[in-house]
């Protein structure tokens, strides 16, 4: 099996995400991409998250009419905190070892990829793909440096550019603009239904969490 897996906090997920887990799907032959969503992100422990729920149901929303996104809640569902490698680990256990994984990630991911939780075990267990355009500028030698192979693990697999984030959606919320066409409706509909992101929505959380 060729098994694609996309990690992100989906805060919320949009068309950026979806478009790259179906482009991944089609140019590797995958038979599936799995969405991950991160329960305890530990590069992200000082920015404010909605609760796991909200973000998983989004991304149920999201991919409800095509059967080969599928959503994983590996991460969600155990202790934190959360590396990558043993959401990796996991997914092999489940699905057979000898699955093939591609894991999908950004250019700035792959550079900082020496200072992640055990990389190079990451590097021999995943087929790294790198959504961009392959780059003159990126800095190889360093990288194979740190991570010894690591160059030839890597496929880059070109991407629509979008200049769309979870961020600035969020942002678009909080001054009353439209979300229409940059989530899926369904997720728009949710957004509004549950208050996500609206002004003072980061003192509520912290409210409800303390």
């Amino acid at each position: 099996m060729r098994l694609g897996i996309l990690g992100g906090t989906f805060d919320p997920i949009h068309i950026g995400h979806l478009i790259l887990a179906e482009e991944a799907w089609y140019q590797l032959g995958l038979q599936k991409v799995l969405l991950v969503p991160a329960g305890d992100p530990p590069h992200k422990r000082g920015r404010r998250l909605s609760p796991v729920e909200h973000r998983v149901r989004m991304i149920e929303l999201a991919i409800a009419d095509n059967p080969h996104l599928e959503l994983s809640r590996i991460d969600v569902d155990r202790p934190g905190p959360h590396y990558t490698i043993e959401m990796v680990r996991q997914h092999l256990e489940q699905y057979g070892y000898g699955t093939d994984l591609y894991f999908l990630m950004g250019l700035d991911s792959l550079a900082d990829l020496p200072n992640w939780h055990k990389p190079q075990e990451l590097v021999e267990l995943c087929n790294l793909v790198a959504l961009s355009r392959p780059d003159s500028g990126f800095d190889w030698d360093t990288l194979e440096e740190k991570l010894p192979g690591v160059r030839w693990r890597v496929i880059f697999l070109p991407m629509p550019e979008l200049q769309i984030s979870s961020t600035i959606l969020q942002q678009r919320v909080r001054q009353g603009r439209p979300l229409r066409y940059q989530v899926v409706p369904q997720v728009e509909t949710y957004i509004c239904e549950q208050g996500l992101y609206q002004q003072g929505w980061e003192d509520d959380q912290l409210k409800r969490e303390t």
